[in-house]
């Protein structure tokens, strides 16, 4: 028996006292996940940066911009990288760091010492949370701008390739099939003078535009330049006759496109803001299928942050999965999760695309699957359960072992009728078969060893190097070998 307490002193269970102030298990916690998870968001961005790098090249080369631009045009890019590595990154990070606790056995010391799988989820939320919140930051904000950005640079590297290649008394070629001449240029007004213009877009024969005087006007919204041309004369040859055109002033627009339009393709609606967005989609003066393409991008702003969220809990139950001793498989369970999540986003929106589902439906939808996924997960996990049940994994077991075993006996049959014999060797595929090898039934799946009564049977068409190859292949001794083997 235990001795009695002297009066006014209260028992104290050490465990429950020190967590009524758990911010030390909370920032341990929170240490494990965000060191995998700065890790993965390193290694993620390195890959997503060669990917970009390829066909990013082909628009340096051309324009032959210096590295300061580079820099600068490249960090436009990873607000967008950032919308897809961050998740993959934090469900990484969740997913690694309970796993080393779990193969560490310092999630059993928690539970030995009272603390339930309840009391650790709120730093995995708490943490995930954040994370989600950056996300969003950068779909909803930095994107915009950086789409923004990233336009009036190309603008201006694609305009000063054109500026630099227009010269006094030089045919320039800068504008594609728009050729240019230029007698004199004024330093201070940058007007031409005795301006000849050849424009081959489009036709067979060259339109030959010919002024006393011109300038150049720039327009960053429709990305083009304009050529302006005052007191001239333009001249259309055909193959019958011949047009002149006399003008006071004349126009020749002149879209100016990146030599490689996917690297620094900048869509419209990638630049407005969310209140843009929704306020556009609601435009009756806007066509219905573009309505219906500004509304999906307001809800990828939002869908795609609060993925990320909840992804990165499913890690958890995950990581879990690890045991001292036993190979982890929730980092390649991560993965998966990771790539199933985008192929039912990318599902969701092709359906919003068609139609085929109103819009907040079809892009909400797998987000409202994997939040009861991850539910069902953390529930289980939290009473000891399997992530799976019994019962359907059994089953899925059984189904994907009836059709193992479907596929080889049809992959047998197909031999057997066309006379196909295996035959295990190293070097020559037309060696003679070794002396004492194991002959085999394709349709009963049964082998026979040298001295057995059915080894010269007709229906033992398949002949293996030895016993063991013959048992990883599926087959099993008859009765009568398995007897001369002693096997159990």
């Amino acid at each position: 028996m235990s001795a009695a307490l002297p009066p006014g002193v209260k028992s104290r269970n050490p465990m429950k006292q020190n967590f009524k102030n758990p911010q030390l298990l909370y920032t341990y916690l929170a240490t494990e996940m965000l060191a995998p998870f700065f890790a993965s968001f390193l290694i993620m961005n390195c890959v997503f940066f060669l990917v970009k790098l390829i066909p990013f090249l082909n628009f340096v080369l051309e324009l032959q911009i210096d590295f300061s631009d580079f820099t600068r045009l490249f960090s436009y890019l990873f607000p967008n990288i950032f919308l897809y590595s961050i998740p993959m990154s934090a469900m990484m990070g969740v997913t690694i760091g309970f796993a080393r606790l779990s193969s560490d056995s310092e999630i059993l010391a928690l539970k030995a010492s009272g603390i339930s799988m309840y009391k650790i989820i709120p730093p995995v939320v708490i943490v995930t949370a954040i994370i989600a919140l950056f996300t969003a930051y950068f779909s909803m904000k930095l994107i915009p701008l950086s789409e923004i950005a990233m336009k009036q640079l190309t603008y201006q590297l694609l305009k000063e390739k054109v500026n630099k290649g227009i010269k006094p008394h030089v045919f320039t070629e800068a504008l594609g099939d728009v050729v240019v001449y230029v007698d004199q240029i004024d330093k201070e007004t940058g007007n031409w003078s005795d301006v000849w213009v050849s424009d081959m877009r489009g036709v067979e024969n060259p339109v030959i535009t010919m002024a006393s005087s011109g300038h150049m006007e720039s327009d960053i919204q429709d990305m083009n330049v304009t050529i302006v041309l005052q007191n001239g004369s333009l001249h259309k040859p055909s193959n019958e006759s011949a047009q002149i055109v006399e003008f006071d002033q004349y126009k020749i627009h002149i879209p100016l496109s990146p030599p490689n339009s996917k690297a620094t393709q900048v869509k419209k609606r990638n630049v407005l803001t969310m209140g843009e967005l929704l306020q556009e989609s609601k435009d009756e003066r806007v066509p219905v299928k573009e309505q219906r393409t500004l509304l999906i991008e307001f809800h990828k702003r939002m869908v795609l942050p609060a993925g990320c969220l909840l992804i990165s809990l499913i890690g958890l139950p995950l990581g879990l999965q690890a045991r001292p001793g036993k190979k982890a498989i929730g980092i390649q369970a991560g993965l998966g999760i990771f790539i199933i999540y985008y192929i039912f986003f990318t599902i969701g929106k092709s359906m919003a695309e068609k139609a085929t589902l109103p819009v907040a439906v079809a892009m909400w939808g797998p987000n409202l699957f994997f939040f009861c996924l991850a539910v069902f997960w953390i529930y289980r996990v939290s009473n000891e359960q399997t992530l799976v049940p019994a019962i359907l994994s059994e089953n899925l077991v059984k189904l994907f072992t009836a059709i193992k075993r479907f596929f080889a006996g049809l992959v047998a049959m197909v031999k057997n009728r066309f006379g196909i014999v295996q035959r295990d060797h190293d070097d020559d595929e037309d060696a003679p078969l070794l002396p004492g090898a194991i002959r085999g039934n394709a349709k009963s799946r049964v082998f026979h060893v040298p001295g057995c009564e059915y080894y010269t049977s007709k229906n033992c068409s398949i002949e293996f190097k030895n016993i063991q190859i013959a048992l990883d292949s599926g087959f099993e001794p008859c009765r009568f070998c398995k007897n001369k083997m002693e096997l159990p």
